[in-house]
């Protein structure tokens, strides 16, 4: 048996994501690690996981909650979500790529460390960011892309970020000369740094490597993009990866009503942190005949729900999606290929990253419908909740494709796969 070292970014997602696969593969019998950062010190152990902790910056001067850095950031920063997204790039994008490479700048030598004490068959990191200890370091290790497919770049593919449609390449060119402006000093000095710490140069304006073993990443087939440059034989994708280690749910008594449909509203645990933009939406949302579950965040101290609603600061939901009968979602790639799995119509609300490309990519396919998640109307979004949830060729199209992926679950491949780098490499 190997042991196999997850190393996922500092955020619940991509965390999330990694535990579905380590789940299968600790069943399986292999030693599972988590390489986590200290403010998550205890959530993987809690889920029977290995840890072991670093840092990607200087010590708080008081406790962290689990990705505090991320929320205090999103928080400082969320103004700039009501701005174009090629205004964006400046504004949030170049500063968030800044922390990621100053942060794994900063977790270098600790990250050495660890790999050298754990010994590990193979390494799988679920990062937007390289570390120059994988490449550099000889052992074998996987990638895993838990964003919009849109950051794997081609020419047919929508510039990453921008929340273009694939059919209209009005404002591609400006995109990208735009994001090129911004992140070139940026990426050379990450590059540079990569060469003095041992690692190959960084791919033209890329922060990332794809490893030489096997790259895995997350989209369902139905929505994935053309290409002008198809993938490698290295390059995997992964229909859904939906973990089975969430505690159970079931509906509160005082919530149940006959014919009254079920909603699930989740920000994600960085988008939920924007209070007034919550408060918004469960006033909205209130005036609605149906029924919400709703996850709070980290700042679920701060607001009220309505009458129709329950929820909590964290909630299981790969548990209450099977339950529910539409998504109201900020667009996280987790949430949407959830979703799809569970066979459910979304409605999407974008802030950042790659959110705006998971939405338009879900409008312009029409399995749901993108809002302006800050200017549209209360009753654009209640409009448009109703309309999908009435649309039964929608219903029927969801529940073919979440058959497809529940009968051939992406953690058991991405096991497979992890296993056989492993076995590769004894």
């Amino acid at each position: 048996m190997a042991t196999v070292v997850f190393f996922p970014e500092g955020a619940f997602g991509p965390t999330n994501n990694c535990v579905g696969i380590g789940d299968v593969l600790r069943r399986r019998g292999h030693r599972v690690v988590f390489v986590v950062e200290e403010s998550f010190a205890g959530t993987l152990e809690a889920k029977g996981f290995e840890e072991a902790t670093m840092r990607l910056g200087p010590p708080a001067e008081q406790e962290e909650e689990p990705g505090q850095f991320w929320k205090d950031f999103i928080r400082d920063t969320a103004p700039v979500f009501r701005r174009p997204t090629i205004d964006q790039l400046e504004g949030f994008i170049q500063p968030t790529w800044q922390a990621l490479v100053d942060g794994a700048k900063y977790v270098e030598p600790r990250l050495r460390e660890i790999l050298d004490e754990l010994e590990p068959g193979v390494v799988v990191q679920d990062n937007v960011v390289g570390f120059a200890a994988l490449p550099a370091g000889g052992r074998p290790w996987v990638r895993i892309v838990s964003c919009n497919p849109a950051e794997l770049k081609d020419p047919e593919v929508p510039p990453t970020f921008s929340g273009h449609a694939a059919a209209d390449r009005g404002g591609w060119d400006e995109f990208r000369a735009e994001y090129e402006r911004v992140h070139r000093p940026l990426w050379e000095d990450f590059d540079a740094f990569m060469h003095e710490r041992g690692a190959p140069g960084l791919p033209e304006l890329e922060f990332i490597h794809a490893s030489p073993w096997a790259n895995l990443y997350l989209y369902p087939e139905e929505t994935d993009y053309a290409r002008a440059r198809p993938l490698g034989d290295d390059w995997i994708r992964l229909d859904s990866c939906v973990r089975a280690t969430d505690e159970d749910w079931d509906e509160p008594d005082g919530l149940r009503a006959e014919n009254r449909k079920l909603v699930y509203l989740s920000l994600g645990s960085l988008g939920s942190a924007d209070v007034d933009l919550m408060r918004k939406l469960v006033e909205e949302l209130a005036g609605s005949p149906h029924r919400f579950v709703v996850s709070k965040g980290p700042q679920h101290e701060l607001f009220e729900l309505a009458e129709n609603m329950t929820g909590a600061e964290f909630l299981p939901q790969a548990s209450i999606l099977p339950e529910v009968d539409l998504v109201v979602t900020h667009g996280g790639n987790n949430t949407v290929t959830e979703s799809f799995f569970f066979g459910k119509p979304m409605v999407v609300l974008p802030l950042f990253w790659d959110q705006y490309d998971n939405a338009q990519r879900v409008h312009e396919l029409a399995f749901g419908i993108r809002l302006d998640t800050y200017g549209h109307e209360p009753e654009e979004l209640l409009g448009a909740i109703d309309r999908l949830l009435a649309d039964g060729q929608l219903a029927e199209r969801l529940r073919r494709i979440s058959a497809r992926l529940q009968a051939n679950p992406g953690t058991a491949r991405a096991a497979d796969l992890i296993e056989r780098v492993a076995a590769r490499a004894t």
